[in-house]
């Protein structure tokens, strides 16, 4: 997803593979390697030094983006983190609220989230892909500022694009998430109570089965 020819900021960075591998390959020409943490960047700078392309490659101690100047980067890559803290380190970033940049996010957890924090922010999600490692299903999109807000179904915010996928790895994604659906809705309904949450779920699975 990142673009060939840009100037890359890696997020998150820990050991500088995802940097590493986009230098070595001619997709990027430049990167900002961040971290929040010394040893993380510690390991950075041993893979950098490795490859012998610490000459294109500035390591930097950032908290999310608030080390990294809006004129710095054109696609920004933010990975292995859950969505909301994903959602929070582009919150306390505004400057990326610009159509020149491309938003490359990988989360862990919480993807839900993510995906309405960027729509009700004037983002379009441009594109999601899924993959496995190690038998898990893992996903990643990318996502550019248009200035538009839009609202979506429950089904689309929790399941994103992969419900129209047909690809081993976005149906296994897909399942996982359906199966806490209706783990949680069985559970809601055998307690007896009301709960506006049971509906919330409930049009979730008939939208997909639709």
């Amino acid at each position: 997803m990142v673009r060939q020819g840009s100037r890359l900021a890696d997020i998150g960075t820990d050991h500088a593979y995802l940097t590493a591998s986009l230098i070595l390959d001619g997709t990027v020409k430049s990167a900002i390697a961040a971290d929040l943490r010394k040893g993380p960047l510690e390991n950075a700078e041993a893979t950098v030094i490795s490859y012998g392309i610490a000459d294109k490659v500035e390591l930097r101690l950032s908290d999310g983006l608030t080390a990294i100047l809006p004129e710095e980067a054109d696609d920004i890559v933010i990975a292995g983190m859950g969505g909301i803290l994903i959602s929070e380190i582009l919150g306390a970033a505004p400057w990326v609220k610009n159509e020149k940049y491309k938003l490359i996010l990988q989360p862990q957890s919480h993807d839900e989230v993510l995906r309405e924090w960027l729509w009700n922010n004037g983002f379009e999600i441009t594109q999601e892909d899924a993959c496995f490692d190690d038998g898990k299903a893992y996903i990643c999109m990318s996502a550019a500022y248009t200035g538009v807000s839009s609202s979506h179904s429950e089904a689309e915010i929790l399941l994103g694009g992969f419900a129209d996928k047909t690809d081993e790895a976005s149906s296994a994604f897909v399942e996982r998430k359906l199966h806490r659906v209706r783990v949680r809705l069985d559970a809601l309904k055998k307690s007896d109570a009301e709960n506006d949450e049971i509906q919330v779920l409930q049009n979730i699975i008939d939208e997909v089965n639709r």
